[in-house]
């Protein structure tokens, strides 16, 4: 639109800007001449002012001098003349147009009505004087004749119907009146007519009537009075008919309108051109004046005009007596080039459109007209086909109501081509969607043009062309987002057109050709930065040709199809680019890394989030690359993985390198410590890293992409080994960290040991392990807060492994004093607990080696007293009964109870079986011993023997024994009768056939009441004789160790003695 079309930044409506120009549009004479007629229109005004019409006739010359642009001088020079021009003939068009309610004055009850009507001119004095008096002179009375006009006669009616039309001139408005009469037309007919008419008394009345009055006499039905200066310019309304007299007030209603106009106007506009023509151009002039002082700019007009600008054009119609359809026809020629030069709101021009097309008779218009019409249908057809091939410059989404504008501008053109006149007048004129789509094609392809004429490089090398290019491609991607997005759904509603395709199709195109032809010097030897614009353009290509998904249908192939093939030369360059940016932001994030926790809740430092940008950033890359060949791709994959794993081992080894570097500088061990367990972290997540590779690069997909040309064994061969291999890699890097950790604390745990297997003796166990827990409390928990869990549960078994070693080394040192066995024990103990760590540390199961097991036994038993190793011995020998079912050395059979109430065991020995034969005659002579053990438990209880038994292996006993014990004895660990059968010597010792045990705690009777048992119903135990083992027992070699205790010794020469009676031993 021209610039023009715009009103200056802070002029108000009514206030005349210095840079406005309101005479584009017409020569300074056609001005002059339009101004003498609407200032004539004003002088000569007729009628009263509506109420929303501008009274005062200064004011109406004030605006009208603004709206054309007249300085003072000019303005009183013109109204000059026209005051010196001849006053029109001042007429008013009446039409009556029907009546009701009227009086019956014939014999039927109907009436033959007709009017009467003209104008009286009366003086000022009169016309004042008879200002309230009821007119009851008739017309013919009052007018001259040749001035009296008369209505048909519609013959037997109450309701007639005229709708005739009457110019009636006047000379001043102000003395001036309207005057109509309503009569009955009467004409002679005969009696007898008259009685066949007969219907009531009223007609009999009226027949004597008639009798009276002369022959062919009319009857008065009413009469209706107006001064003209109470009319307003158009007066369309029903009035009351009076009477002369008061015999019948009601006489019924009469339908006028009034419109008051000139004849025989002098001005030089009204004598040489047609009255429509000079309104529309008076009509343009005054919308343009009213759009340039609309204070939002023209576009935001909406049509609505000043009251200023709606009098005088209101008053010119009238005055001109243009009819409705010439004054739509004006406005719609006035409006409709208005708006190629001055744009506005475009939906204004709608009501001229249905206003023609609701009015439309063709033959009303003159040849000329015709021609006129048709010539701004077509001129507007043109106009606003140019505004919408080149709508992206016209309508910028970055002006407020530009969709507005051009969605409005659509609906004018689609109603406009509908219209009866249109199809009528423009015979010639092609199909609208087709002439959209043709504009449409033809801007985008100027546009484009444009673009690639404004986006030009100043210097012709590769580099800047792909950036030109890079930027020409987001222009293009842009406009079709806003096509898809915004402007489509306008032209679809409206036209039925998808400009989204249409500019799609043609700019796919011109890019194609235009890209191509760009990139035909591309080599591999490309620079850097050209390769990195290229990849630019690269992605903006693939953007653009995804859109192609939105095009409703596609019956052709796109020119971009196989773009991706213009860019092989410089994927090399992309994907090295990509590597060296990853490694060389490792290394600076290594280098920067001080190896302490990033966060609260971290536990890996600054290193391992760059890591993770850089890997996501090389994802990134494959995602954009998105390669269409499926063989290339997998090469390209190949190369991605294999370029991940090398940045993972640098990384391992820069940042073991990077520990070391810091623990040199600062010489501190536990801050050394520390630092690996930022590095077996940061390998850790690491590891993680590499492992959601699969599902991040989507290999899932590839693998069914490639499946026509590549083997899967070759892709697990090639991309899945390779990962297997690095995380193999990582998981050793993570082991040796652990293990290094594990040694830095191993030291402090061994000597802690050691210092506790040295203190004195007198020291409580508690005590003594204090220093080694504290110790451990402090390192674990550190390294539980700054290790993840699963690298801090394989510290635990490597220090747990090597802390079992310690103490079995210990074990293996100690003197033998069970204080210091004691320590080590309660030292095992506590230390299970702390790895254990109420089930936050190792498992049991992990932590209940068999090493671990052995030291326990060996530690408890160790630190045992005499007693209760005494103890232990005899409840070994217990659970060896129990499990012992062969009768190798015979058996003892007996029965045992026990009385509370008497606190008394009663044993009785029924018989041995299957003795073996000691003595030389085959046969033995044996006799049974029975004790209570442990001796120390049961010092009172001497020893009793059974009868012996000459030459019998299965002796019968039969001998009862009484015991006096209380039961809490009887419930002791190792509490036991022993029973021991020997074969009696004269001359030597005896020989032993054989000892079993019985624990007292399962004596029959222990824990229930006398009652219950009787000496009748005591069950018989058959106990199966053993032997003591030939190897010893660890138990009696700790007791003989233990030189200083009487207790002991006395225990072990026993059990020695006995095993010496045995011949097995032997």
């Amino acid at each position: 639109m021209d610039a023009a079309g715009e009103a200056p930044a802070g002029t108000g409506p009514g206030e005349e800007s210095p840079e406005m120009d309101l005479s584009h549009r017409f020569s300074k004479r056609e001005l002059t001449l339009l101004y003498e007629e609407v200032l004539y229109t004003i002088l000569y005004r007729l009628g009263k002012p509506e109420h929303n019409h501008v009274g005062d006739a200064e004011e109406l010359y004030a605006y009208v001098q603004k709206a054309f642009g007249m300085d003072p001088e000019e303005h009183s020079v013109i109204m000059q003349q026209v005051k010196e021009l001849e006053s029109p003939i001042f007429c008013l068009k009446a039409t009556v147009k029907e009546a009701k309610g009227i009086l019956g004055k014939d014999v039927s009850g109907f009436s033959d009505p007709y009017c009467l009507l003209g104008i009286e001119s009366k003086s000022q004095e009169l016309a004042h004087l008879e200002n309230k008096k009821r007119q009851k002179a008739v017309v013919k009375d009052l007018i001259p004749e040749d001035q009296i006009h008369r209505t048909q006669v519609i013959n037997q009616t109450l309701s007639p119907v005229w709708d005739e039309t009457f110019i009636l001139e006047f000379e001043d408005v102000e003395t001036a009146s309207f005057h109509l009469d309503m009569w009955d037309s009467d004409v002679v007919e005969s009696v007898r007519h008259k009685l066949g008419e007969l219907t009531d008394l009223h007609g009999l009345k009226r027949i004597f009537k008639d009798a009276r009055k002369d022959k062919g006499q009319d009857d008065f039905l009413g009469n209706v009075v107006l001064r003209l200066k109470d009319l307003h310019c158009w007066d369309d309304q029903w009035h009351l008919l009076e009477p002369r007299t008061e015999t019948y007030p009601n006489r019924g209603q009469c339908h006028l309108q009034f419109l008051l106009t000139h004849k025989k106007r002098t001005t030089m506009s009204s004598r040489t051109q047609p009255s429509y023509t000079v309104h529309r151009h008076l009509l343009q002039q005054l919308v343009s004046y009213e759009i340039l002082q609309h204070q939002a700019g023209s576009t935001a007009w909406d049509g609505e005009l000043s009251k200023h600008a709606i009098t005088v054009l209101y008053l010119h119609a009238t005055q001109k007596d243009l009819s409705d359809f010439h004054q739509v026809m004006a406005q719609w020629l006035a409006y409709s080039k208005l708006y190629q030069s001055l744009e506005f709101n475009s939906s204004c021009l709608l009501h001229q459109i249905t206003s023609i097309e609701y009015q439309w008779v063709q033959e009303r218009l003159r040849p000329e007209q015709k021609a006129e019409l048709a010539e701004s249908f077509q001129s507007l057809l043109t106009y606003g086909i140019s505004l919408i091939r080149r709508y992206r410059i016209i309508f910028p989404l970055s002006v407020p109501r530009s969709t507005d504008r051009l969605q409005s501008l659509l609906r004018v053109l689609v109603q406009m081509c509908k219209m009866k006149a249109f199809r009528e007048l423009c015979t010639l004129s092609l199909d609208l969607p087709e002439m959209v789509s043709e504009a449409l094609k033809s801007g985008t392809t100027e546009w484009f043009h444009m673009k690639k004429q404004h986006l030009k490089p100043m210097m012709k090398s590769m580099e800047e062309n792909g950036k030109a290019l890079a930027k020409l491609l987001v222009e293009v991607i842009g406009d079709l987002q806003q096509c898809n997005k915004i402007w489509n759904k306008f032209f679809i509603s409206t036209l039925k057109l998808n400009i989204f395709s249409i500019a799609y199709l043609e700019l796919e195109s011109l890019v194609a050709e235009h890209v191509q032809e760009q990139l035909s010097e591309i080599d591999s030897s490309m620079s850097k930065p050209t390769a990195e614009s290229l990849f630019q353009l690269y992605m903006s290509l693939q953007e653009l040709y995804r859109m192609k998904d939105f095009l409703p249908n596609r019956d052709r192939p796109l020119a971009l199809s196989d773009f991706h093939q213009w860019f092989k030369e410089a994927v090399p360059q992309w994907l090295q680019k990509a590597y060296t940016i990853a490694l060389e932001r490792t290394q600076r994030a290594v280098q920067m890394d001080q190896l302490m926790p990033f966060g609260e809740h971290n536990k890996h430092s600054t290193s391992t989030v760059d890591l993770s940008t850089c890997y996501a950033q090389i994802v990134k890359t494959w995602q954009q690359l998105n390669w269409p060949d499926p063989e290339e791709a997998f090469m390209i994959m190949v190369k991605l993985v294999e370029d991940m794993c090398k940045i993972a081992m640098m990384y391992c080894r820069l940042v073991k390198t990077r520990a070391e570097e810091l623990s040199l500088r600062e010489q501190n061990e536990g801050d050394a410590a520390n630092r690996l367990c930022i590095v077996v972290n940061n390998i850790k997540q690491l590891r993680l890293l590499i492992l959601k590779l699969p599902s991040q690069l989507d290999w899932a997909h590839l693998e069914q992409r490639t499946g026509a040309v590549i083997n899967p064994e070759q892709i697990q061969h090639t991309l899945h080994n390779q990962l297997d291999s690095t995380i193999s890699c990582l998981d050793h890097e993570i082991r040796d960290v652990v293990q290094a950790l594990a040694v830095k604390l191993e030291g402090g745990i061994a000597r802690h040991i050691q210092e506790l297997s040295a203190s004195h003796d007198t020291q409580e166990p508690e005590d003594s392990i204090m220093p080694l827990m504290k110790f451990l409390e402090s390192e674990l928990q550190y390294l539980n807060e700054h290790l993840v869990q699963e690298n801090f549960k394989s510290l635990l078994g490597l220090l747990w492994h090597h802390t079992l070693d310690v103490l079995s080394a210990a074990a293996q040192q100690q003197v033998p004093s069970a204080q210091r066995y004691e320590k080590l024990h309660c030292a095992l103990k506590s230390l299970e607990l702390c790895f254990y760590a109420e089930g936050c540390g190792l498992p049991l199961e992990t932590l209940h080696t068999a090493a671990f097991l052995s030291l326990e036994t060996h530690l408890a038993l160790c630190s045992a007293t005499s007693r209760k190793l005494i103890q232990k011995y005899f409840s070994n020998r217990i659970q060896q009964q129990l499990d012992t079912s062969s009768e190798k050395y015979g058996a003892v059979t007996i029965k045992v109870l026990y009385r509370p109430s008497e606190q008394k065991l009663r044993v009785e020995v029924l018989n041995a079986v299957n003795l073996i034969p000691l003595d030389s005659n085959g046969s033995s002579d044996p006799f049974v011993q029975l004790t209570l053990e442990p001796r120390h438990e049961f010092p009172e209880v001497v020893a009793r023997t059974t009868q012996c038994k000459k030459n019998e292996l299965h002796p019968l006993f039969d001998e009862a024994f009484d015991f006096l014990i209380p039961p809490e004895k009887c419930r002791q660990d190792g509490a036991c009768l022993l029973l021991t059968v020997f074969d009696y010597d004269t001359l030597g010792t005896n020989d032993l056939e054989g000892e079993a045990f019985f624990p007292l705690s399962r004596v029959p009777g222990l824990n229930a009441d006398e009652d219950q048992l009787d000496g009748g119903r005591v069950p018989q135990t058959r106990l199966p004789l053993t032997h003591p083992k030939p190897a010893g027992d660890e138990i009696l070699r700790l007791l003989e160790s233990r030189k200083g205790d009487k207790e002991a010794q006395a225990f072990v020469k026993l059990r020695k003695q006995r095993a010496k009676q045995s011949k097995e031993a032997a």
